[in-house]
């Protein structure tokens, strides 16, 4: 019986026990891990020990691609080419008719999916190209 008071234990849900007697360590995401993890990429004496694949500011965000890129499709996609309507008219069209009924998603076979696909993948290229080309011209990548 007196074994039994020195060692208690905690008996948590489905009947399991925990012992305090068996203690580990408790790790956590917010806390550095006291050993480093090997980089199997590492390479001795690369780049001053250090191996990177992408530079650290591989991005190079900039708002004014992101401003001009927007306007840049805005303006060709606003010109009345499709019965006489815009691609944007088109698509805000089609939301308005969709939110008319908005507990209820729209349909498979509604032309608000197409508009949709349609707008912003014309947007995602504009902007991908307005990158390329803004960053290009100022880190002089199209120079002989």
């Amino acid at each position: 019986m007196a074994a039994t008071f020195a060692t208690p234990s905690v008996v948590g849900l489905g009947g399991s026990s925990v012992s305090p007697i068996n203690t580990k360590a408790l790790s956590s995401s917010f806390l550095k891990p006291t050993t480093r993890a090997k980089n199997p990429l590492r390479v001795a004496g690369a780049s001053g020990g250090r191996f990177t694949c992408f530079e650290s500011n591989w991005l190079r965000r900039d708002l004014n691609v992101v401003g001009f890129g927007l306007i840049g499709w805005l303006a060709p996609s606003s010109i009345p080419a499709i019965n006489g309507k815009s691609l944007t008219g088109l698509f805000f069209e089609s939301i308005g008719t969709e939110l008319a009924h908005f507990p209820t998603p729209p349909a498979l076979t509604s032309q608000f999916w197409l508009w949709l696909v349609t707008w912003h993948l014309g947007l995602f290229i504009c902007l991908t190209f307005g990158q390329i080309g803004f960053k290009g011209r100022t880190e002089d990548y199209f120079q002989k």
